[in-house]
């Protein structure tokens, strides 16, 4: 049943999913309405404790009405009892939005996780057109830390490095932080390199503890060591023969090298390619290098780690970058 109200007859729903609402969204929806009116009414129910209306959906539309001193809304009133069935709707209706916080999606996959009977991670995941992963990698937000969490609400640390922080116990968040409290991190990348470095040195507790080496081992580090070393010492002679071809004018090159500039182009593309690969790598040994000064291992805390989101551990692996 669709009818007119009083704004004053409106008010939200505490326990909706969204908290936060960009102002600058929400006056260029206000000047839409002010312009074309009210597209689509507001849904409702009767609220038989406070008296009045309690909005189902369209807060957005309503805090846009008090914008423009409206004292009059266009809504729909529905008679859902489920309250729980009423925020799924108003979190559908949100879902969507790129000013819906990360957190507030988690916060409601959770609630529905919690309060719904017989919800699993794929049947919220099918309810609202999102992935098993995505639903997956929004909940891991739910473990970081406070402070952590505030710097993601911010906008100081983004969503993909929040994800890799989250991986962590307790402890090591808590070394991502200082770091970041520090001004270390020129980035989000080198974060996400940083903390997921971190993580499998997390995991891989036995490899963390400093043992005797036998001279096998010692012989066997010390050729590894210079086998790498005279490697990259190498590619320092190609970047100046590299240069070299930097400087040389095109027309010359063409002149050169003839029928086979093609061939040649795709050599480079080659090297390239190799290059990005390399430089991604040493991109995670200096960030494990960095991390295995700080990472702590701590069972308890990796305990309480919320295992019903470790198996989407491998989509949070850095790209190269």
């Amino acid at each position: 049943m669709q009818r007119v109200l009083k704004m004053s007859q409106v008010h939200r729903n505490p326990r909706q999913p969204r908290e936060y609402f960009a102002e600058d969204a929400l006056n260029e929806l206000a000047a839409s309405i002010d312009k074309y009116g009210l597209m689509q009414a507001i849904e409702v129910r009767p609220d038989n404790e406070q008296g009045g209306y309690e909005i189902v959906s369209g807060e957005r539309r309503f805090r846009a009405h008090q914008i423009l001193g409206r004292t009059k809304i266009r809504a729909t009133i529905t008679s859902e009892k489920s309250e729980l069935q009423r925020f799924k709707r108003s979190m559908s209706e949100n879902v969507t939005r790129e000013d819906m916080t990360p957190f507030e999606e988690a916060h409601g996959y959770q609630r529905i996780l919690d309060e719904e009977e017989g919800a699993t991670i794929e049947s919220v995941a099918a309810d609202f057109a999102k992935t098993t992963t995505y639903v997956k990698l929004r909940l891991a937000l739910l473990d970081l830390r406070i402070e952590v969490q505030e710097l993601v609400q911010d906008g100081k640390i983004g969503t993909q490095a929040a994800v890799q922080i989250a991986a962590l116990n307790l402890a090591n968040q808590g070394s991502v932080l200082s770091k970041f409290v520090r001004g270390e991190f020129a980035s989000d990348n080198e974060i996400v390199h940083f903390a997921y470095a971190m993580k499998q040195q997390q995991d891989q507790a036995v490899l963390m503890v400093v043992e005797e080496m036998t001279e096998e081992q010692r012989t066997e580090r010390a050729a590894a060591q210079k086998k790498t070393r005279t490697t990259l010492d190498k590619i320092e002679q190609v970047r100046a023969l590299l240069d070299e071809i930097g400087k040389t004018e095109p027309l010359k090159l063409a002149e050169t090298l003839e029928t086979q500039v093609g061939a040649r182009l795709e050599q480079l593309d080659r090297v390239a390619e190799s290059l990005t690969k390399a430089r991604f790598q040493l991109k995670q040994a200096k960030a494990h290098a960095e991390a295995r000064q700080l990472v702590t291992v701590n069972p308890e805390a990796e305990a309480d780690h919320s295992a019903e989101h470790a198996d989407a551990a491998d989509e949070r692996e850095p790209v190269a970058a």
